[in-house]
């Protein structure tokens, strides 16, 4: 055979009707178990496969939902793509994925949301990191439903919104700290373009505000080098360390870490250290690093759900996951004195 092999070669090979092989593959209750099992040996032994662009042609639904990946700052993008896919696959639904790097205009998303529909999807998640993508979408129309994961809110009432309370992260990461007794806390934030970063910076600032502390502002790009560059800075900055150090994720104070290794600083001894994420083997790192956790895979799978209630016919809506303070040997009250 030259060609892959077609329900009518199933059906020639089973001794049925492309009706009954059409039910067969579509679960219909009323084969017999024998003819469906003749059917499905048939389909085993020519390895056919259904035609997913023409069966959604006809029936106008092919079950699959797209993904677009915007920016390259998506450190947990695995954890949250594993969230989408299980959630999808549990729903009936396969994702189609698509990305852009990069600063992206309107006209980009819109290209990329017109390909995706081009493809049949029955609906779209947005991952971002940056909230020039909210910017770009909210003035927007789309033929589907659209979830946007990560970035924030925008006054569409078209699109659905699912991110992790970044804010309250960061105000739980920081309270912990001023309940340590800690006043001076250094904040080594990430890319300030990302929603991530400034969230955190909001909520750090409305902390130390509400209790009348102080703290430095440093501006990374949450990767361990900038970590590492900026406790350095700390270090060597002759005004003396602050006593507790929030880093913009956990990358950052892993470097924050061996700077101060690098400089004698002791850790909690002298200065106390809090990550964000909750990354894989945190809990490991000398000392085991206090952190705010993030359940990435529930964020993938939340998007997806509210996707489905969607197509349902469900308002969008925005949907904020609580975060988690995890406390380790990290952090611990200031020295008398300091």
């Amino acid at each position: 055979m030259d060609r892959p092999p077609g329900m009518m070669d199933v059906a020639r090979e089973a001794g049925v009707s492309h009706i009954t092989v059409s039910r067969v593959i579509n679960g219909h209750p009323s084969v017999r178990p024998e003819t469906r099992t003749r059917v499905e040996a048939a389909i085993q032994k020519l390895g056919y496969r259904r035609n997913s662009v023409a069966r959604a042609l006809k029936s106008r639904r092919s079950s699959t939902i797209g993904v677009v990946i915007v920016g390259s700052e998506l450190f947990e993008l695995p954890r949250i793509l594993l969230g989408v896919e299980t959630a999808a696959k549990q729903a009936g639904y396969w994702v189609s994925l698509a990305s852009r790097q990069g600063e992206s205009t309107s006209a980009d998303l819109m290209e990329t949301l017109r390909r995706l529909t081009d493809q049949s999807v029955e609906a779209i998640a947005v991952v971002a990191d940056r909230p020039v993508v909210v910017e770009a979408l909210s003035g927007l129309s789309f033929g589907v439903p659209v979830t946007v994961v990560m970035s924030g809110s925008a006054p569409n009432p078209g699109l659905g919104f699912v991110e992790v309370d970044q804010e309250l992260g960061a105000r739980l990461a920081v309270r912990h700290l001023l309940g340590l007794g800690h006043r001076d806390i250094a904040h080594l934030t990430g890319a300030l373009r990302t929603f991530d970063a400034r969230a955190r910076v909001d909520g750090w600032q409305a902390e130390l505000t509400a209790a009348e502390a102080q703290g430095a502002l440093l501006e990374g790009d949450f990767s361990a080098e900038s970590g590492f560059r900026l406790a350095r800075e700390l270090c060597d900055a002759g005004t003396g360390l602050p006593t507790a150090v929030f880093a913009g994720n956990d990358q950052m104070a892993m470097g924050a870490l061996a700077a101060f290794a690098e400089r004698g600083v002791k850790v909690p001894q002298d200065v106390s250290l809090v990550g964000f994420d909750d990354m894989k083997g945190a809990g490991y790192l000398v000392p085991a690093l206090t952190t705010v956790r993030q359940d990435f895979a529930h964020l993938g799978r939340t998007a997806i759900e509210q996707l489905v209630r969607m197509l349902g016919g469900e308002p969008a809506e925005r949907q904020k996951i609580t975060p988690e303070l995890v406390v380790r040997r990290s952090t611990a009250a200031p020295r008398a004195g300091s």
